[in-house]
């Protein structure tokens, strides 16, 4: 499957963004999706994934309570809603997909840039 992330971009500390994530070429809804992402020197950490059906999602603690994962298998795309973010939140943010039943993410977007101005 293929990735495309979009929606990255420089926001003020407090604001909010929304992060895009098209799949193309397989069956969307037979992945798992989740948002990781990385800073310069460390390694990549996750964010937020979220189930096929979109029933079941789980967050990093840094990020419980401010960011939220969705999707919509209709247009093969999966979400990633941010708010309260804070420069802490600075990173490339990437989307990655895990075949239902398999535990890899083996499927990985170019990563979209966020940075956040205190």
């Amino acid at each position: 499957v293929q990735l495309q992330a979009s929606g990255g971009g420089l926001v003020q500390a407090g604001g909010s963004l929304r992060l895009s994530c098209a799949a193309s070429g397989r069956t969307f809804s037979n992945y798992n999706m989740g948002w990781f992402r990385q800073t310069p020197g460390k390694e990549r950490e996750f964010v937020a994934s979220i189930s096929w059906t979109g029933g079941r999602t789980y967050f990093a603690d840094s990020v419980e309570g401010r960011f939220s994962i969705s999707r919509d298998n209709a247009k093969n795309t999966v979400y990633l809603q941010m708010y309260g973010l804070k420069p802490e939140d600075t990173a490339v943010y990437y989307c990655a997909a895990q075949r239902v039943g398999f535990h890899e993410y083996n499927f990985w977007g170019q990563g979209t840039q966020v940075t956040v101005s205190s």
